[in-house]
């Protein structure tokens, strides 16, 4: 991984994550770095009916809606295995038909003075019935509080992403808070 900017960053695939690909991106790349998509922010937003949750009782994971902005990281996929990195990254993220993938223009947090550029990023679709739009905080809780899937409770997974962002120095405040109020800290 180089912490050098790229110079074919028009021909390489670029991959803008803001949730479990960040630590857990499953596909190879190149080069990763610290980012900004604006006009979006990361938002526990999506009911989970299979891992973190039934149909009967859903739990919470997150996606990309709209409003704001978000501090994440985008990695640097080459030409000759772009398009097996997309297919992988779909087969993941867009098996259930949440999220949708879209092109948008990111930035180079470590490198602000650079142009923004496009990266695919996995957004929630606010069309599909798993679109959790603008829950109070009080439900919120309660979902995550019952959310139990496959891959485990909804209060794990946010546990886990709230001490990855952590990790990576990329606190959210409004997940710190969530956090606080599903212990009962609120």
């Amino acid at each position: 991984m180089s912490s050098q900017p790229t110079q074919s960053r028009a021909k390489d695939l670029w991959v803008f994550a803001y949730g479990s690909l960040m630590w857990r991106p499953d596909f190879a790349f190149s080069e990763v770095r610290p980012a900004l998509l604006r006009g979006y922010h990361r938002a526990l937003c999506i009911y989970s009916h299979v891992y973190r949750g039934t149909p009967k009782r859903p739990g919470l994971v997150l996606g990309l809606d709209f409003g704001g902005s978000c501090r994440g990281r985008v990695f640097r996929v080459e030409n000759g295995i772009a398009e097996d990195v997309l297919a992988a990254i779909d087969e993941r993220e867009i098996s259930y038909s949440v999220y949708v993938r879209r092109r948008v223009p990111v930035a180079f947090l470590d490198r602000p003075r650079e142009p923004r550029f496009a990266a695919h990023a996995y957004f929630v679709d606010r069309r599909g019935p798993q679109y959790a739009r603008n829950l109070p905080l009080g439900r919120i809780v309660e979902l995550i509080r019952q959310g139990r899937g496959q891959t485990g409770t909804s209060r794990e997974y946010l546990e886990n992403t709230v001490r990855h962002l952590d990790e990576l120095g990329i606190p959210d405040k409004r997940l710190h808070a969530v956090l606080r109020a599903v212990r009962g800290h609120a």
